[in-house]
């Protein structure tokens, strides 16, 4: 399906790839790792054609749509998140406007027995096929799932894109992508921008997925549980594993064994060989065989081992003040913007050298609360920190608080105190700053390079309490690697907001939900409070299940309390099916009316119009439309009787 063949990029003399070469088969889903600016993104570049190669054919059939969606992208912001959506369907949209063109032309026609009039009804039919096989009539219902998929509410449907964020518009985009049904997807970096429910939705997604998959990723999980095949790029060359993620690990260490033990035998040979030719160089007897020796020298091909793996580095967070055995102590604390309430009655506690996780749906909280404990938001509630507590917080947008003028390493030298000091290159370049890119200003710095400079600035100071907003976001698997031995051996206490599970999995002990406006506590790791919801992904989450004792909060709210939440939520989900059923009266109401008109005019047999076949299917969908009406119709009627029925319950 997709093959690259002695693929060669250059830049400026330098070699990205050699002789590059592979094959991607239809349905194969395919992980494409290495360490950053080995030239994973180059490769997806190549395929959809964004580049063209140095030397060597990169082949893909025309026939066949390309799905691919980059690290960065410029997102429109003039339309609404569904209308934005629904341009996914621009092939099924133009489809169904050129039948309603022809139709239209139809209608003012009367030479009803000639050739073009009968080529027109052929069309009409040919493309009404065409417009239901491509599921033409659900095409709203499909954007709706998927957006809810990757995280977006209902009621945020018709929110103007301008106003969302830049993940968020992402998330548009890839919606776009997957609701294209290409044949192939190229996706680089997809979860960046999710939330774990909104990860383990698409990962669902792609195990389903009937085309082909080229996935860039640094997260494990994700990778581990869709791919089945693994190709590293590395110092020019692909290494070609037909495993997935995990097993490549193992047998990428066996090979790199492999190639370490020819390194040092071939550095040996060379060793010897030199000592040879230095010591009988000037004998003549032995001149023809110092010649071949000098020869084999000048053709030897050198072993070569990627250099991230020649050391590897141990950073750990400077000694900071003890403080208190309480951290941090919330008391019905709540934020609202406005009329907009983010979380209510939070109550918990953070102890000293607990390491604790927030998760949930991207909006729920888990910035806002952040926030809240480093004291950069008002509150309701009380919220109390500790006893001698000094807080390191990292936000995505900490990258704005340094200081542009300076370069890397002025950064990183200002801060750094200690026998610290004498591993700050090795620190950089552990975090992607190696060689000339320490001497870079921070002004001329991406996005993701500033958010990489702010960790290491954060891990060089000493802090008893710290705070983390996604802080992977950005990291090499190799770096995010080094920040969790770091974070595993701090003697502090740790807040991290992630939606990587492998990165939060052995790291913390106990999990903080957040959900429909709730802060949940729950003691465990990662993949203890999944096993304990009993599910392979959140979507049970979706499902609003009557609480029991395991589910109380911390801190009981009163029971009239209770009951008042209880019926303002029932309340609520009455409103939302009442206005269905007044969309779906207003469809069927629409639907008999054209019907009553076609039958009118098939009644009358004067009426030129009896003989437009047209009529007859248009009449059919209808009736088919209506039925479906119908049945959601009695299903809902069905549904919101019985919620009148249960709020009684709560008066």
């Amino acid at each position: 399906m997709v093959s690259l063949n002695q693929v060669t990029v250059s830049f400026g003399g330098f070699d990205l790839f050699r002789d590059l070469s592979f094959m991607v088969s239809p349905g194969e889903k395919v992980g494409l790792v290495g360490k950053n600016g080995a030239g994973k993104t180059t490769v997806m570049r190549l395929i959809v054609g964004e580049m063209t190669p140095t030397n060597g054919v990169v082949s893909i059939p025309k026939e066949l749509k390309v799905g691919y969606l980059p690290q960065q992208m410029d997102v429109a912001n003039s339309r609404t998140v569904m209308d934005e959506t629904m341009l996914a369907f621009s092939e099924i949209l133009s489809l169904a406007h050129e039948i309603s063109t022809l139709t239209r032309e139809l209608e003012t026609r009367t030479d009803y027995h000639s050739e073009e009039y009968a080529k027109i009804i052929n069309s009409i039919t040919e493309k009404t096929d065409r417009y239901n096989l491509m599921g033409g009539d659900n095409l709203e219902a499909m954007a709706e799932v998927t957006l809810q998929g990757l995280g977006f509410k209902r009621d945020e449907f018709t929110r103007p894109t301008k106003e969302l964020s830049g993940g968020w518009r992402m998330r548009i985009e890839l919606a776009k992508i997957l609701l294209s049904k290409p044949d192939i997807l190229l996706l680089d970096e997809p979860t960046n921008h999710l939330d774990i429910e909104s990860i383990q939705w698409l990962e669902e997604y792609l195990l389903t997925f009937g085309g082909s998959l080229i996935l860039i990723s640094h997260d494990r999980a994700f990778l581990d549980n869709i791919t089945e095949r693994t190709i590293e790029l590395s110092l020019g060359k692909a290494y070609d594993y037909r495993v997935p993620y995990s097993k490549y690990v193992v047998l990428r260490r066996e090979r790199r064994e492999q190639q370490l033990a020819t390194y040092k035998n071939q550095q040996k040979m060379i060793a010897d060989t030199k000592e040879f030719i230095e010591r009988f160089r000037y004998k003549a007897t032995k001149a023809n065989q110092v010649q071949s020796r000098v020869k084999m020298l000048e053709k030897l091909e050198i072993v070569e081992i990627d250099e991230e793996d020649n050391a590897a580095i141990t950073v750990r967070f400077p000694t900071a003040p003890r403080s208190g055995d309480v951290v941090v102590k919330a008391e019905d604390v709540g934020k609202s913007f406005g009329n907009h309430l983010v979380f209510s009655d939070a109550n918990f506690h953070i102890q000293r050298g607990e390491k604790v996780a927030f998760v949930g749906r991207n909006g729920e909280g888990k910035t806002t609360l952040s926030r809240i404990i480093v004291g950069e938001l008002e509150h309701d509630g009380q919220l109390t920190i500790g006893h001698n507590v000094n807080i390191g917080y990292f936000a995505q947008n900490q990258d704005e608080l340094m200081d542009p003028k300076l370069t890397v390493l002025e950064t990183i030298d200002r801060v750094a105190v200690g026998d610290i000091r004498t591993k700050m290159r090795d620190i950089l370049g552990a975090f992607l700053f190696r060689g000339d890119d320490v001497d870079k200003k921070v002004a001329v710095l991406s996005g993701g390079e500033r958010n990489r400079l702010a960790m290491v600035k954060l891990m060089l100071q000493p802090y008893n309490l710290l705070v983390l907003d996604e802080p992977t976001n950005h990291l090499d698997m190799r770096s995010k690697d080094i920040l969790k031995n770091a974070l595993a051996h701090y003697k502090g206490t740790v807040v991290l907001v992630s939606h990587d599970r492998e990165f939060l999995n052995g790291l913390v002990s106990k999990v903080y939900e957040f959900r429909d406006g709730r802060v949940k506590e729950h003691i465990g790791g990662i993949y203890d409070f999944l096993r304990r919801r009993k599910m392979e992904n959140l979507k049970e989450l979706e499902v609003r299940v009557p609480a029991t004792k395991e589910d109380e909060p911390v801190k009981e709210e009163s029971s009239q309390k209770r009951m008042w939440m209880d019926r303002k939520e029932h309340d609520k989900a009455m409103r939302r099916i009442s206005s269905r059923l007044e969309k779906l009266e207003e469809k069927i109401d629409e639907s008999e009316k054209e019907m009553a008109q076609i039958v009118a005019i098939l009644a009358n047999p004067d009426e030129e119009k009896v003989k437009d076949a047209d009529l007859y299917h248009r009449y059919q969908e209808l009736k088919d439309s209506l039925a479906e009406y119908m049945e959601q119709w009695e299903t809902l009627s069905q549904e919101l009787e019985e919620m009148k029925e249960k709020r009684s319950e709560y008066l």
